[in-house]
């Protein structure tokens, strides 16, 4: 099985960007994260780096140095329209999943359960602070 730091430096760049298109992905009603939510985002991926499968932590390891400036690359050249965006983005992940599969399996299943379980937690962090500028007091059942 190759190993991420085995790919060539093209691949390991594009292979990167995999967070920040999901994280795009997951809030592409957006235009733009706002700074809490990048925060947030942001400080979940420095923590991967520590909880994530040791398969991927040359990975996340990576990840983590270039995770701010890849969003703020791809906010900078993504089309602005909602739906061009998620075509791009799409479009991209498929080449994404192309170089996962040099990976093999093994190291292709890791990545995918550890992005599904990235996009649930941007989801989630979005959710929150909406929820908190919407209803900034505690409501037992909707964010309390």
């Amino acid at each position: 099985m190759k190993t991420f730091e085995e790919l060539k430096e093209d691949e390991k760049s594009a292979l990167l960007k995999f967070p920040a298109y999901i994280t795009l992905l997951a809030l592409n009603n957006e235009k733009h994260l706002d700074k809490s939510e990048k925060k947030e985002i942001i400080k979940f991926v420095h923590i991967k780096t520590y909880s994530c499968n040791p398969l991927l932590s040359g990975f996340y390891h990576a990840a983590d140095k270039v995770f701010a400036s890849n969003i703020t690359e791809l906010e900078q050249h993504l089309p602005e329209d909602k739906t061009e965006r998620e075509q791009v983005i799409k479009h991209e992940l498929t080449l994404i999943e192309k170089i996962l599969h040099q990976l093999g399996n093994t190291y292709a299943a890791a990545m995918h359960r550890s992005m599904n379980s990235f996009k649930d937690h941007v989801s989630k962090a979005h959710r929150n602070v909406l929820e908190d500028f919407i209803f900034p007091v505690p409501i037992k059942g909707i964010n309390g």
